[in-house]
């Protein structure tokens, strides 16, 4: 088991202000989420493709988070620290791509803007699961990752519900005129933007780093690493001595990414399709469920922003492994029912927006998010070395978009040959998924000192 030194027990307001960033990230990340494919149908993309054109986002993180990792790693400067310079260089270019992703006059355009987002939202977002390992006593990590959650959740529920706002509050056009993308994605996408970039700034500005602990160690180590071979041979070696907890989460990330990845591809053409009887892309019955979709994903991110108070309770109360395995397994279940709904009976308005069936799946796929963002890094975090957490975080992060590259390689040829062109199956096996990784969870091995006071 992995020996810390004691660190100092950080207040709430310490606590909020180095993960208030997260906020900004997950404005950008949720606006990406909910609407990428739209936007790629709206453009013209067929819905066979639409994974393909997804691969753009693994593929950038499985090239960058690593090197992020090992680069912040081998970072200090007095007043920037470690991890903040990249959480800032991040956000300007995420910024900026958040900009011009509504702007996209074709597909291809599209698609090369979304590497550039996915590229830099992973820069700024790769080093904070690292700054939680740097800042925080054993004691204090899983409540630290917990606060994440809470921003991420908090990020992604307005941003989710931002298209519709424009539509509904502003009478914002939420029609493409001439294949351009509606009004109400431009301007989301643009406060997103700003929102991305005043976030992170806070977090940068307001929290603080501890140096290294042997600051001369450190500084040889440093210029010991330098060299592109040296990097090169230090960053694939550490696959080689990944601590065993790291390879069963492994597997674990594996099938419950694969999940994700079908709900963020395919539930807007799926709701589009068994819901509203359209897969025209073109079609105000299609915006309208793209809208709505918006809505389910918001719904799923503010139950996880809620959960996130919970979960380091319930994990006192039994364990982070029982715990995560049971949240998967009703995320999975619940992702599989939306089969089971095929229309928009409206049960109740609140705030002007209709409550149906549809949001009742998405507060089990809550609970299921909740955890993915917080339990896997609580308990790995106490098997990894302090000198390496960027790069093992980043490493990690491996098992992250491997199964979203599966996942578009895949996902499209089992929608249109095995399901009919029915992407509400492909949500079936996402939830299979995603109740399998839950099985796997509880092989996990978790040695550390329990860190949910």
């Amino acid at each position: 088991m992995q020996l810390h030194s004691l660190k100092p027990r950080l207040s709430f307001w310490q606590l909020w202000n180095m993960s208030f960033g997260f906020f900004g990230i997950q404005f950008g990340f949720a606006l990406q989420n909910a609407n990428t494919s739209r936007i790629f149908a709206t453009l013209g993309a067929n819905m066979d493709d639409l994974s393909l054109y997804w691969l753009a986002a693994p593929v950038t993180g499985l090239l960058v988070q690593p090197i992020i990792g090992y680069l912040s790693d081998n970072t200090w400067h007095p007043t920037w620290g470690r991890r903040r310079p990249f959480f800032f260089l991040g956000a300007i270019f995420a910024t900026i791509a958040l900009f011009l992703m509504p702007n996209s006059a074709a597909v291809w355009m599209a698609v090369a803007v979304l590497w550039m987002l996915d590229a830099a939202i992973n820069v700024s977002m790769e080093p904070f699961r690292a700054f939680v390992g740097d800042k925080l006593d054993p004691s204090q990590q899983t409540a630290g990752f917990a606060m994440q959650t809470f921003f991420i959740g908090c990020g992604a529920v307005i941003a989710s519900l931002l298209p519709t706002f424009f539509s509904e509050v502003m009478h914002v056009s939420n029609t493409p005129v001439a294949g351009t993308i509606p009004d109400t994605v431009r301007y989301s996408f643009y406060l997103g933007g700003l929102v991305f970039l005043v976030a992170v700034s806070w977090t940068v500005f307001t929290a603080t780093e501890l140096p290294p602990p042997d600051m001369e160690r450190f500084q040889a180590q440093r210029r010991a690493s330098r060299g592109f071979g040296v990097a090169l041979r230090e960053i694939v070696g550490g696959f080689a001595q990944m601590p065993k907890t790291m390879v069963q989460l492994a597997f674990v990330q594996f099938f419950t990414w694969i999940a994700l990845f079908s709900l963020w591809i395919y539930t807007g053409t799926a709701i589009a399709d068994s819901v509203y009887g359209t897969t025209d892309a073109q079609s105000s019955a299609y915006q309208d469920a793209a809208n709505y979709v918006g809505v389910m994903f918001a719904v799923y991110n503010g139950i996880s922003a809620l959960a996130a108070f919970v979960l380091p309770v319930l994990a006192r109360a039994t364990s982070r492994k029982a715990c995560h395995a049971v949240c998967l397994a009703i995320g999975g279940l619940s992702l599989a029912s939306l089969f089971f709904i095929h229309d928009r009976q409206v049960l109740a308005h609140v705030f002007g927006i209709d409550i149906t069936m549809l949001m009742l799946p998405m507060i089990g796929v809550g609970l299921a998010w909740a955890s993915i963002l917080t339990m896997p890094y609580a308990i790995l975090a106490g098997a990894l070395p302090a000198s390496r957490m960027g790069y093992y975080m980043g490493l990690f992060n491996f098992f992250v978009v491997i199964p979203q590259i599966v996942s578009g390689l895949l996902l499209g040829f089992f929608t249109k040959h095995l399901f009919g062109g029915h992407a509400i199956l492909t949500l079936v096996l996402g939830g299979a998924c995603m109740v399998l990784a839950a099985v796997l969870t509880l092989f996990v091995t978790d040695n550390a000192k329990q860190t949910t006071r």
